[in-house]
């Protein structure tokens, strides 16, 4: 499994919106300048997180985004299943697949092993985790329209 261009765009905007104070709104604009993000998808991705309650967006002047729940109750796995929805490494795990050889798969169990480690992993740290000052992974983070990929 490889995650889209537009999950990658979408954990970059929650990491920009997570090193600013709570409630504190960013202009799409900014975070696709800082991002180097194409702006009209940033929008698009912008909707998708909105629909999912992970942003809440603002209107006018003073418009922009802004998380809608603490930083410290997001993690990557909540934007990967915004984006791409819930996460399933082969079509019989997937959420309400009845799989015509589940009785007799010997694969099966193991993928799903697989599938619940990765996504405890995912679910491991938060965002706030993600940007806290001083940890290793905050001076990782893309600025300043450095253009750099996650991982």
């Amino acid at each position: 499994m490889q995650i889209t261009r537009q999950t990658e765009y979408a954990i970059r905007t929650l990491l920009e919106l997570a090193k600013v104070p709570k409630g504190e709104v960013l202009q799409v604009k900014l975070i696709s300048d800082r991002q180097s993000i194409p702006v009209e998808f940033l929008k698009k991705t912008v909707q998708l997180l909105a629909l999912a309650g992970l942003v809440s967006t603002r209107r006018g002047t003073q418009g922009g985004i802004m998380l809608a729940r603490p930083a410290e109750d997001i993690t990557i796995a909540d934007i990967i299943k915004a984006i791409e929805g819930p996460v399933a490494i082969n079509l019989c795990l997937e959420p309400g697949y009845v799989c015509p050889n589940q009785g007799t798969c010997p694969v099966s169990p193991v993928l799903a092993r697989a599938q619940g480690a990765f996504l405890r992993e995912l679910q491991r740290e938060s965002l706030a985790d993600l940007v806290k000052p001083g940890s290793d992974k905050a001076s990782l983070l893309v600025d300043k329209g450095e253009e750099k990929q996650l991982g």
